[in-house]
């Protein structure tokens, strides 16, 4: 498959996933800027897809990632990140949100599973975005987060140099 056939716009999201159902699938859903791609992001999605028969990655655009991170971010464009996060084995399709939260596509996914990092308590998740999971029969599960494995610190580093 192109992995280019694994970038939906939130106009078709419904429609994949209907696909998932009928042929009685269970969804993963994560979210996150992922900016520059790294070892510990190329775990937590194999991770996270281990959780279900397809993951499905909510990307934040570059205007929410500048909101969420500052100026200055993201290094990457949304269009680029979206490309070599579809190029992972482990993701099943990628669709990019604008909002400050993955509440409205959330709500569209309606996951079994939504993934967290470790760097979140489930208790620290926006409320919406739980009762969201919660409404659609989902669960929510934080994986292991990898201490030092971070855009952040990658950015700091180079910065050094």
């Amino acid at each position: 498959m192109d992995f280019r056939a694994k970038l939906l716009i939130p106009d078709s999201l419904r429609a994949w996933r209907e696909g998932l159902r009928r042929d009685g699938k269970k969804l993963a859903v994560t979210n996150g800027c992922f900016d520059l791609l790294h070892a510990g992001h190329v775990n937590y999605l194999a991770a996270a897809r281990a959780q279900a028969d397809a993951l499905l990655v909510l990307l934040n655009s570059d205007r929410s990632v500048r909101e969420l991170k500052g100026e200055g971010r993201p290094i990457n464009s949304q269009d680029d990140r979206a490309l070599v996060i579809a190029a992972l084995q482990a993701v099943d399709a990628v669709c990019i949100f604008d909002d400050s939260r993955a509440t409205r596509l959330l709500t569209i996914a309606a996951p079994d599973i939504y993934v967290k990092g470790g760097d979140y308590s489930i208790d620290q998740l926006p409320q919406e975005e739980r009762d969201v999971v919660a409404r659609c029969g989902g669960r929510i599960v934080v994986l292991g987060h990898v201490p030092g494995r971070s855009t952040s610190a990658l950015i700091e580093k180079l910065a050094q140099q």
